[in-house]
């Protein structure tokens, strides 16, 4: 019989444990009605307005089932709206509602708070390095994925 593996070598298992502890941070200083993913939503309708849905999942990076809900979510909350192209009627693009964009320009100013709450062990260049890392970790992995 094996001995017990040190799963702090393991990277799945430290990328749950900041999984939870952003969630954790989230809930405290973000929002506990609007969760990081919805956030990221929102986010991307500011940057790109009027996208369909599959473009907003490529471009969030969230799979078509989850962006379905969250987009769900989001319109029974009254912050974004489906409405159809005006330049395709046989598709319907989102937009943000005047309360989406109230609550994206609040959590911004929350989640940069947050953000250097999370990230403050580290100094300048560690935290650019470590998200140059998780990113181009998670890039290959969906490139792997697709």
């Amino acid at each position: 019989m094996s001995g017990a593996v040190d799963l702090n070598t393991h990277p799945g298992h430290l990328a749950r444990r900041f999984q939870q502890a952003h969630s954790l941070l989230w809930g405290a200083m973000v929002s506990e009605e609007t969760t990081s993913p919805q956030f990221a939503v929102v986010n991307a309708l500011m940057e790109k307005p009027e996208i369909d849905q599959r473009t907003l999942s490529e471009h969030v990076h969230l799979d078509r089932s989850t962006i379905a809900d969250l987009v769900a979510r989001l319109a029974r909350r009254g912050l974004l709206e489906r409405v159809r192209d005006p330049n395709d009627g046989r598709r319907n693009v989102l937009r943000l509602t005047d309360e989406g964009a109230r609550v994206h320009r609040k959590l911004v100013t929350r989640t940069a708070r947050m953000n250097r709450v999370f990230l403050a062990p580290l100094d300048e260049m560690e935290r650019e390095t470590l998200l140059r890392l998780i990113a181009r970790v998670t890039d290959a992995a969906e490139d792997l994925r697709a």
